[in-house]
Protein backbone atom coordinates (compact mmCIF):
# COMPACT_ATOMS: atom_id res chain seq x y z
CA UNK A 1 0.00 0.00 0.00
CA UNK A 2 1.37 3.48 -0.95
CA UNK A 3 2.14 5.88 2.04
CA UNK A 4 0.61 9.02 2.33
CA UNK A 5 -0.10 10.03 -0.96
CA UNK A 6 -0.90 13.89 -1.30
CA UNK A 7 -4.05 14.93 -2.77
CA UNK A 8 -1.87 17.07 -5.73
CA UNK A 9 1.28 17.93 -6.48
CA UNK A 10 3.00 21.11 -6.24
CA UNK A 11 3.32 22.86 -9.24
CA UNK A 12 5.21 25.95 -9.56
CA UNK A 13 5.29 27.14 -12.96
CA UNK A 14 8.64 29.39 -13.00
CA UNK A 15 10.54 26.42 -12.15
CA UNK A 16 9.48 23.82 -14.74
CA UNK A 17 12.26 24.86 -16.85
CA UNK A 18 14.51 23.04 -14.36
CA UNK A 19 13.54 19.67 -15.66
CA UNK A 20 15.66 17.85 -18.07
CA UNK A 21 13.18 18.00 -21.16
CA UNK A 22 12.78 21.38 -20.70
CA UNK A 23 9.05 21.00 -21.11
CA UNK A 24 6.60 23.54 -19.51
CA UNK A 25 4.12 20.44 -19.55
CA UNK A 26 5.95 18.71 -15.85
CA UNK A 27 5.30 14.83 -15.45
CA UNK A 28 4.83 15.57 -11.90
CA UNK A 29 1.06 16.87 -12.10
CA UNK A 30 -0.50 13.81 -11.57
CA UNK A 31 -2.36 14.46 -8.39
CA UNK A 32 0.07 11.95 -6.50
CA UNK A 33 3.34 11.99 -4.44
CA UNK A 34 6.39 10.00 -6.03
CA UNK A 35 7.92 7.88 -3.08
CA UNK A 36 11.55 8.10 -3.39
CA UNK A 37 13.99 5.72 -1.67
CA UNK A 38 17.11 6.66 -1.06
CA UNK A 39 20.63 5.90 1.40
CA UNK A 40 21.57 9.74 0.68
CA UNK A 41 19.32 11.39 2.45
CA UNK A 42 21.16 12.41 5.19
CA UNK A 43 22.76 15.92 6.33
CA UNK A 44 19.97 17.75 4.74
CA UNK A 45 19.46 16.29 1.49
CA UNK A 46 16.19 14.77 1.69
CA UNK A 47 14.67 18.32 2.99
CA UNK A 48 16.99 20.11 0.40
CA UNK A 49 15.90 17.30 -2.48
CA UNK A 50 11.79 17.69 -1.60
CA UNK A 51 12.15 21.74 -1.62
CA UNK A 52 13.98 21.84 -5.22
CA UNK A 53 11.74 19.22 -5.94
CA UNK A 54 8.53 21.42 -5.21
CA UNK A 55 9.81 24.09 -7.25
CA UNK A 56 10.12 21.58 -10.34
CA UNK A 57 6.73 20.78 -10.01
CA UNK A 58 7.59 17.51 -8.34
CA UNK A 59 5.53 16.38 -4.93
CA UNK A 60 7.89 13.57 -3.53
CA UNK A 61 7.99 12.01 -0.17
CA UNK A 62 11.96 11.02 0.36
CA UNK A 63 12.30 7.58 2.54
CA UNK A 64 15.45 7.18 3.62
CA UNK A 65 17.33 4.01 5.07
CA UNK A 66 21.31 2.62 4.78
CA UNK A 67 21.97 1.07 1.45
CA UNK A 68 21.51 -2.60 2.62
CA UNK A 69 18.29 -1.84 4.05
CA UNK A 70 17.35 0.27 1.24
CA UNK A 71 17.81 -2.78 -1.60
CA UNK A 72 16.03 -5.12 1.38
CA UNK A 73 13.03 -3.52 1.40
CA UNK A 74 12.85 -2.91 -2.16
CA UNK A 75 13.06 -6.67 -2.28
CA UNK A 76 10.93 -7.27 -0.07
CA UNK A 77 7.89 -5.17 -1.64
CA UNK A 78 8.83 -6.73 -5.31
CA UNK A 79 5.60 -7.38 -6.76
CA UNK A 80 3.77 -4.76 -4.71
CA UNK A 81 5.97 -1.57 -4.38
CA UNK A 82 5.61 1.08 -2.44
CA UNK A 83 8.34 3.55 -4.07
CA UNK A 84 8.37 4.94 -7.48
CA UNK A 85 12.02 5.64 -8.19
CA UNK A 86 14.93 5.21 -6.06
CA UNK A 87 18.65 6.45 -5.62
CA UNK A 88 22.00 6.63 -3.91
CA UNK A 89 22.60 2.58 -3.88
CA UNK A 90 25.22 1.90 -5.74
CA UNK A 91 25.99 -0.75 -8.66
CA UNK A 92 26.45 -3.79 -6.14
CA UNK A 93 22.58 -3.34 -4.76
CA UNK A 94 21.73 -2.53 -8.05
CA UNK A 95 22.42 -5.50 -9.73
CA UNK A 96 20.71 -7.33 -7.02
CA UNK A 97 17.46 -5.26 -7.54
CA UNK A 98 17.93 -5.96 -11.80
CA UNK A 99 18.76 -9.62 -10.84
CA UNK A 100 15.44 -9.98 -8.48
CA UNK A 101 13.33 -8.25 -11.48
CA UNK A 102 12.36 -5.05 -9.48
CA UNK A 103 13.84 -2.23 -11.74
CA UNK A 104 12.08 -1.02 -14.75
CA UNK A 105 14.57 0.21 -17.32
CA UNK A 106 14.60 3.45 -18.70
CA UNK A 107 17.37 5.94 -20.72
CA UNK A 108 16.96 9.47 -19.38
CA UNK A 109 17.58 12.15 -21.42
CA UNK A 110 20.91 13.29 -20.08
CA UNK A 111 22.38 9.70 -21.18
CA UNK A 112 24.88 11.01 -23.48
CA UNK A 113 26.20 13.40 -20.89
CA UNK A 114 27.47 10.40 -18.67
CA UNK A 115 30.11 8.33 -18.80
CA UNK A 116 28.00 5.12 -19.76
CA UNK A 117 30.97 2.39 -17.75
CA UNK A 118 29.99 3.98 -14.62
CA UNK A 119 26.46 2.36 -14.94
CA UNK A 120 24.55 -0.67 -15.63
CA UNK A 121 27.30 -2.84 -17.68
CA UNK A 122 24.78 -4.85 -18.90
CA UNK A 123 23.97 -2.18 -21.01
CA UNK A 124 20.69 -2.56 -20.88
CA UNK A 125 20.06 0.62 -18.87
CA UNK A 126 18.31 -0.22 -15.86
CA UNK A 127 20.03 2.47 -13.80
CA UNK A 128 22.12 5.10 -14.43
CA UNK A 129 25.20 7.19 -12.38
CA UNK A 130 24.52 10.44 -10.81
CA UNK A 131 27.16 10.82 -7.98
CA UNK A 132 31.05 9.48 -7.74
CA UNK A 133 32.02 8.74 -4.03
CA UNK A 134 35.41 7.63 -2.48
CA UNK A 135 35.01 6.03 0.91
CA UNK A 136 37.85 7.43 3.42
CA UNK A 137 39.72 6.59 6.36
CA UNK A 138 39.73 9.83 7.68
CA UNK A 139 41.05 12.20 10.43
CA UNK A 140 41.88 15.40 12.06
CA UNK A 141 45.20 16.69 10.10
CA UNK A 142 45.57 19.50 12.89
CA UNK A 143 46.06 17.42 15.73
CA UNK A 144 47.77 14.17 14.12
CA UNK A 145 50.69 14.48 11.47
CA UNK A 146 50.08 12.36 7.97
CA UNK A 147 53.60 10.57 9.29
CA UNK A 148 52.08 9.14 12.35
CA UNK A 149 48.95 8.35 10.64
CA UNK A 150 48.25 4.46 9.28
CA UNK A 151 49.05 3.79 5.79
CA UNK A 152 46.09 1.23 5.08
CA UNK A 153 42.84 0.43 6.60
CA UNK A 154 44.98 -2.52 8.14
CA UNK A 155 47.51 -0.75 10.63
CA UNK A 156 44.28 -0.12 12.23
CA UNK A 157 44.35 -3.37 14.34
CA UNK A 158 47.98 -4.81 13.40
CA UNK A 159 49.54 -1.94 14.69
CA UNK A 160 48.77 -1.74 18.35
CA UNK A 161 49.40 2.04 18.49
CA UNK A 162 45.69 2.30 16.39
CA UNK A 163 44.29 0.35 18.78
CA UNK A 164 40.80 1.35 20.63
CA UNK A 165 42.02 4.50 18.35
CA UNK A 166 39.56 4.62 15.58
CA UNK A 167 35.69 3.95 15.05
CA UNK A 168 34.11 0.33 14.29
CA UNK A 169 30.82 0.18 12.97
CA UNK A 170 27.97 -1.64 15.09
CA UNK A 171 25.44 -2.22 12.03
CA UNK A 172 25.57 -3.57 8.57
CA UNK A 173 23.15 -2.09 7.41
CA UNK A 174 24.91 0.83 5.64
CA UNK A 175 26.17 1.12 1.96
CA UNK A 176 29.90 2.59 3.96
CA UNK A 177 30.76 -0.50 5.64
CA UNK A 178 30.06 -3.27 3.64
CA UNK A 179 32.26 -0.80 0.59
CA UNK A 180 34.56 -1.01 3.45
CA UNK A 181 34.60 -4.37 4.06
CA UNK A 182 34.43 -5.32 0.78
CA UNK A 183 37.45 -3.43 0.01
CA UNK A 184 39.16 -5.65 3.05
CA UNK A 185 37.68 -8.79 1.78
CA UNK A 186 38.27 -8.85 -1.69
CA UNK A 187 42.03 -8.78 -1.02
CA UNK A 188 42.08 -12.23 0.09
CA UNK A 189 39.50 -13.82 -2.56
CA UNK A 190 40.18 -17.43 -2.15
CA UNK A 191 38.04 -19.64 -4.08
CA UNK A 192 38.81 -22.90 -1.66
CA UNK A 193 37.67 -20.49 0.91
CA UNK A 194 34.49 -19.81 3.08
CA UNK A 195 32.54 -17.54 0.66
CA UNK A 196 35.28 -17.24 -2.00
CA UNK A 197 37.46 -15.78 1.50
CA UNK A 198 41.05 -16.91 3.16
CA UNK A 199 41.12 -17.64 6.57
CA UNK A 200 43.39 -14.96 6.71
CA UNK A 201 40.82 -12.59 5.10
CA UNK A 202 38.33 -13.89 7.60
CA UNK A 203 40.91 -12.93 10.53
CA UNK A 204 41.51 -9.01 10.05
CA UNK A 205 37.50 -9.08 9.53
CA UNK A 206 36.80 -10.31 13.37
CA UNK A 207 40.16 -7.96 14.57
CA UNK A 208 38.35 -4.87 13.02
CA UNK A 209 35.42 -5.25 14.80
CA UNK A 210 36.93 -6.20 17.93
CA UNK A 211 40.07 -4.13 18.25
CA UNK A 212 38.12 -1.01 17.65
CA UNK A 213 36.13 1.37 19.05
CA UNK A 214 32.37 0.67 18.84
CA UNK A 215 30.22 3.56 16.95
CA UNK A 216 28.19 5.79 19.48
CA UNK A 217 24.58 5.76 18.30
CA UNK A 218 23.58 9.88 16.83
CA UNK A 219 27.09 10.61 17.61
CA UNK A 220 28.83 11.56 14.71
CA UNK A 221 32.47 10.06 13.93
CA UNK A 222 33.83 13.50 13.81
CA UNK A 223 32.29 14.75 17.13
CA UNK A 224 34.09 11.89 18.71
CA UNK A 225 37.45 12.89 17.02
CA UNK A 226 37.14 16.41 18.19
CA UNK A 227 36.23 15.14 21.74
CA UNK A 228 39.50 12.87 21.69
CA UNK A 229 37.29 9.49 22.04
CA UNK A 230 38.42 8.39 18.89
CA UNK A 231 41.55 9.64 15.97
CA UNK A 232 39.82 7.51 12.61
CA UNK A 233 36.57 6.73 10.82
CA UNK A 234 35.10 5.81 7.64
CA UNK A 235 33.10 8.73 5.67
CA UNK A 236 32.18 8.94 2.03
CA UNK A 237 34.13 12.07 0.14
CA UNK A 238 30.68 14.23 0.12
CA UNK A 239 30.80 14.33 3.67
CA UNK A 240 34.06 15.85 4.24
CA UNK A 241 33.83 19.16 3.66
CA UNK A 242 31.13 19.89 5.44
CA UNK A 243 32.77 18.26 8.60
CA UNK A 244 35.67 20.18 8.18
CA UNK A 245 33.48 23.29 8.59
CA UNK A 246 31.08 21.65 11.36
CA UNK A 247 34.40 21.09 13.31
CA UNK A 248 36.77 23.71 12.32
CA UNK A 249 39.31 21.25 11.68
CA UNK A 250 41.52 20.31 8.57
CA UNK A 251 40.47 16.78 7.94
CA UNK A 252 43.37 13.98 6.44
CA UNK A 253 42.69 11.05 4.47
CA UNK A 254 44.39 8.21 4.23
CA UNK A 255 45.57 6.74 1.12
CA UNK A 256 46.13 2.95 1.21
CA UNK A 257 48.63 1.69 -1.98
CA UNK A 258 45.98 -0.32 -3.26
CA UNK A 259 44.15 2.79 -3.83
CA UNK A 260 40.55 3.74 -1.83
CA UNK A 261 37.27 2.20 -2.71
CA UNK A 262 35.29 4.20 -4.55
CA UNK A 263 31.47 3.61 -5.80
CA UNK A 264 29.09 5.48 -7.91
CA UNK A 265 25.66 6.26 -6.63
CA UNK A 266 22.92 5.45 -9.31
CA UNK A 267 19.40 6.26 -9.88
CA UNK A 268 15.97 4.47 -11.14
CA UNK A 269 12.72 3.50 -11.27
CA UNK A 270 11.03 0.68 -9.38
CA UNK A 271 9.02 -1.92 -11.47
CA UNK A 272 5.24 -1.82 -11.04
CA UNK A 273 5.12 2.08 -10.09
CA UNK A 274 1.93 2.82 -10.88
CA UNK A 275 3.37 6.63 -11.59
CA UNK A 276 5.99 5.72 -14.68
CA UNK A 277 5.69 9.16 -16.35
CA UNK A 278 6.45 11.15 -13.95
CA UNK A 279 8.47 9.11 -12.24
CA UNK A 280 10.87 9.00 -15.98
CA UNK A 281 9.93 13.06 -16.01
CA UNK A 282 11.77 12.85 -12.28
CA UNK A 283 15.18 10.95 -13.21
CA UNK A 284 15.63 13.29 -16.38
CA UNK A 285 15.47 16.24 -13.85
CA UNK A 286 17.26 14.64 -11.02
CA UNK A 287 20.37 13.55 -13.35
CA UNK A 288 20.48 16.71 -15.52
CA UNK A 289 23.63 18.91 -15.30
CA UNK A 290 21.97 21.83 -13.38
CA UNK A 291 20.10 19.56 -10.64
CA UNK A 292 23.64 17.56 -10.15
CA UNK A 293 25.22 21.03 -10.08
CA UNK A 294 23.46 22.71 -7.97
CA UNK A 295 23.97 19.41 -5.45
CA UNK A 296 27.53 19.23 -5.59
CA UNK A 297 27.32 23.18 -4.56
CA UNK A 298 25.37 22.25 -1.63
CA UNK A 299 26.62 19.08 -0.56
CA UNK A 300 30.43 18.86 -1.89
CA UNK A 301 29.80 15.99 -4.09
CA UNK A 302 31.22 15.08 -7.26
CA UNK A 303 29.29 14.49 -9.97
CA UNK A 304 29.35 12.17 -12.89
CA UNK A 305 27.42 14.28 -15.55
CA UNK A 306 29.56 16.30 -17.04
CA UNK A 307 28.07 19.56 -17.34
CA UNK A 308 27.91 18.92 -13.57
CA UNK A 309 31.00 18.27 -13.44
CA UNK A 310 32.20 22.03 -15.38
CA UNK A 311 29.83 23.59 -13.13
CA UNK A 312 31.43 22.07 -9.54
CA UNK A 313 34.07 23.41 -7.08
CA UNK A 314 37.71 22.99 -9.39
CA UNK A 315 38.95 21.83 -5.57
CA UNK A 316 36.19 18.81 -5.20
CA UNK A 317 37.36 17.62 -9.17
CA UNK A 318 40.69 17.60 -8.10
CA UNK A 319 40.43 15.91 -4.93
CA UNK A 320 38.58 13.06 -6.53
CA UNK A 321 40.83 12.95 -9.35
CA UNK A 322 43.69 12.83 -7.29
CA UNK A 323 42.81 9.54 -5.34
CA UNK A 324 43.78 6.01 -6.54
CA UNK A 325 41.05 4.25 -7.25
CA UNK A 326 41.09 0.32 -5.54
CA UNK A 327 40.87 -2.15 -7.98
CA UNK A 328 37.78 -4.17 -6.57
CA UNK A 329 35.73 -6.88 -8.30
CA UNK A 330 32.46 -5.70 -8.09
CA UNK A 331 31.43 -8.60 -9.76
CA UNK A 332 32.54 -10.86 -7.02
CA UNK A 333 31.21 -8.73 -4.57
CA UNK A 334 27.77 -8.74 -5.93
CA UNK A 335 27.85 -12.39 -5.81
CA UNK A 336 29.14 -12.90 -2.08
CA UNK A 337 28.19 -9.42 -0.34
CA UNK A 338 24.53 -10.75 1.37
CA UNK A 339 26.42 -13.65 2.65
CA UNK A 340 29.19 -11.75 4.11
CA UNK A 341 27.31 -9.91 5.75
CA UNK A 342 25.48 -12.01 6.97
CA UNK A 343 28.51 -13.49 8.37
CA UNK A 344 30.05 -10.19 9.80
CA UNK A 345 26.47 -9.65 11.45
CA UNK A 346 26.62 -13.33 13.19
CA UNK A 347 29.83 -13.67 14.06
CA UNK A 348 31.92 -10.46 14.41
CA UNK A 349 29.87 -6.97 15.08
CA UNK A 350 30.05 -5.95 18.78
Amino acid sequence: MRQLLKASAVLATAALALTACGSADSGADSGDTLIVYTNSNGDGRGDWLTEQAAEAGFDIEVVGQGGGDTTNKILAEAGNPVADVVFGLNNVYFNQLVDAETIEPYTPVWANEIDAELGDASGDGNYWPVVQQAILLAYDADRIDAADAPNDWLDLWNDPAFEGRYQSETSMGNATIQIVMSGILTRYADPEGEMGISEEGWAEVEKYFSTGSPAVEDVDVFQRIVDGEVDYGQLPSSGLPGREASYDITAGVVEPEVGVPFVVEQAAIIKGTDQLEESQEFINWFGGAELQAAWSAEFDSMPVNQGAIDQAEPSIVEFHEGLVRQDIDWEFVTENLPGWVEKIELEYVV
